[in-house]
């Protein structure tokens, strides 16, 4: 029976800019200097990211969709009968829809994302073209706790976390995630997670760096949103993308660098930069199948089943949880 849920629970405090604020401040006082990649998707950062998953240097979109079109019915064969689906940091919900039409066990789906406007959007959407789903929104940052919808407390709990936005986390991290997610779903549960893969260094340089500027434009319009929200004096023109691939550390890291010495006034508060210093936007960690396996048991995990795209150029694995 479909749900006529209406509104979104809510666990976001009511002044997030004041979060931002903090972070930006906190992030920019620390040396190296960082800011999280959490806040690129204000609405231009948003519609700039589904423009680079379409550039054609950018494959994980492109993968990540093959797969779960091209393995959809054996991932179904998973789901337990009259099972939710919790999809952390929901966004679009493009994949999802892919396994709800190929699970037809599955009967509520809860969307948890911290953009209410998008959240309520997509919603709406799925209610329509899915009238016999309950659908279930919650509004929260899907890295803390937050509380489940009642009307799905005595469902069998599938969890959904595509898009290799695990590889965003730290290590130690990305690890926390995973035994978050393990105590939010619970006991036989399971978890379908896509991540990206170790490949060649030109093809991830290449990812990051399109040809059309695209992913440039994406990195700076952090410091737009800073303009913008807090006030702040940023020269966009003083500052200039970067990235590229750190062997070492099996990561990709996107940086703002400063073309020249100069200072950036942010809420009463001045911060130096010097030619050449940069700002670490975000880092994005590649996997072996191994090394992720190796940490989802470490969290609490057990690796049942896996597929990639003919070039194993990324991955989606599924993890149960038994106890």
């Amino acid at each position: 029976m479909a749900a006529v849920a209406q509104t979104a629970l809510r666990h976001v405090p009511d002044k997030v800019e004041s979060d931002f604020a903090h972070d930006v401040v906190a992030g920019l006082s620390a040396r190296p200097k960082r800011l999280s990649p959490k806040y690129f998707y204000d609405e231009l950062g948003a519609q700039l990211f589904e423009e680079i998953t379409q550039l054609p240097e950018y494959y994980p979109t492109r993968c990540e969709l093959s797969i779960l079109e091209n393995n959809a019915a054996e991932m179904a064969q998973l789901v337990p009968p009259d099972a939710a689906l919790i999809e952390f940091g929901s966004g679009s919900t493009r994949k999802a829809r892919i396994l709800l039409d190929a699970a037809p066990a599955i009967t509520a789906y809860v969307p948890v994302d911290i953009s209410s406007e998008m959240l309520q959007q997509e919603a709406a959407e799925l209610r329509r073209d899915y009238p016999r789903l309950s659908v279930l929104p919650v509004e929260a940052d899907f890295t803390k706790p937050f509380q489940l919808p009642d009307d799905i407390a005595l469902r069998p709990r599938v969890g959904f976390f595509p898009g290799s936005t695990i590889g965003n986390f730290e290590p130690h991290a990305a690890a926390a995630f995973l035994s978050h997610a393990a105590s939010m779903l619970g006991a036989q549960s399971t978890l379908i997670i896509g991540f990206d893969l170790v490949k060649d260094v030109h093809v991830l340089n290449a990812a990051y760096n399109d040809a059309a500027g695209v992913t440039a434009r994406f990195n700076l319009n952090l410091l737009t949103r800073i303009n913008r929200e807090l006030g702040a004096n940023f020269d966009l023109g003083a500052f200039c993308h970067q990235a590229f691939y750190n062997a070492e550390r099996r990561r990709i890291e996107m940086h703002l660098a400063s073309r020249t010495r100069q200072k950036v006034k942010i809420t009463g508060r001045s911060f130096e930069f010097r030619a050449g210093e940069t700002i670490h936007t975000e880092s994005s960690y590649k996997y072996t199948p191994e090394s992720f396996g190796a940490m989802a048991r470490g969290s609490g995990w057990t690796p049942v089943a896996s597929w990639t795209d003919p070039q194993r150029n990324f991955m989606v694995q599924a993890l149960s949880r038994q106890g």
